[in-house]
């Protein structure tokens, strides 16, 4: 015979009762743990303490930095006029002091020409390509000075569509420079993959004579300066004339604003770097 409502409520009063809506609340109804006194207030940021510009034109850019950040955060919550306008007051500071840095640091350039790119590098356009011109040329005939040392080897398929672009620029390398140059088909050749690391085709690749030293200067097809270029830097490497450090440095830039070692080594792995009697 089923319970009554009445009889139901008083077999589940004292410890039953108070077990059964433990269990209930526990599972049921599950609500978020009260938050602490306070916790509403503190999510509204305080207001930061803006010091007198005097003050604050000696502090550290990453001090001044964090300032901002905590009065545009409170500026944001508050949305009081004064709280907005300190930030643009803070933010126009920051302003003045960059124009500020900008402006000295014209005049230092102007008394130390060395660390400015404009004693390397022309901005007006015919002395510009008075330079470039001056760069090709000294490549050039650096390349063909290592005729008899390096040569020129590019990686093919006959599947590779590429390959017969970029076969007449390697052609073009060797009439100008004076190179032996050679096609290697992987195809006919598949013990050349593994034995040269090639991946892709075309892969043009530079190769020492009676020397292990071979490297890689162009995967895919490339244009013919750029061939130039990579094939100057990659000799000049192989040569022992410049470091990886150098590899960007350009024609006639060495011990100038473009060399990465013309001040000293920047590396903690150069030599120069290490105590005294100690390698890397």
């Amino acid at each position: 015979m089923p319970l009554t409502m009445p009889l139901a409520a008083f077999l589940l009063t004292g410890p039953a009762m108070a077990q059964a809506d433990s269990v209930k609340r526990g599972f049921w109804w599950y609500s978020a743990p009260p938050a602490p006194p306070g916790a509403v207030e503190d999510m509204v940021p305080k207001a930061p303490v803006i010091p007198p510009m005097t003050e604050l034109a000696r502090w550290s850019p990453p001090r001044i930095a964090k300032l901002i950040t905590e009065q545009r955060d409170y500026a944001a919550t508050v949305l009081t006029l004064d709280a907005v306008a300190d930030f643009w007051r803070l933010q126009d500071f920051a302003r003045r002091k960059a124009r500020a840095f900008a402006g000295v640091t014209q005049l230092a350039l102007l008394a130390h020409p060395e660390l400015s790119a404009r004693s390397a590098y022309p901005v007006v356009g015919d002395a510009r390509d008075a330079q470039g011109a001056e760069k090709d040329a000294t490549r050039r005939s650096y390349l063909r000075s290592k005729g008899n040392e390096f040569a020129l080897v590019m990686f093919s398929r006959a599947s590779c569509g590429y390959c017969r672009v970029q076969w007449p620029l390697i052609q073009r390398f060797q009439d100008e420079m004076g190179w032996q140059v050679s096609q290697m088909d992987l195809d006919h050749r598949p013990d050349l993959k593994n034995r040269f690391g090639v991946e892709v085709t075309p892969t043009t690749m530079i190769i020492r004579r009676g020397s292990s030293q071979r490297m890689v200067i162009a995967n895919g097809v490339e244009a013919y300066p750029n061939l130039i270029q990579t094939a100057y830097q990659a000799v000049k490497l192989l040569s022992g004339d410049i470091r990886p450090e150098q590899f960007l440095t350009g024609a006639g830039e060495e011990d100038g604003f473009f060399d990465a070692l013309a001040n000293g080594p920047v590396a903690a792995s150069d030599p120069a770097t290490q105590p005294s009697g100690r390698q890397p």
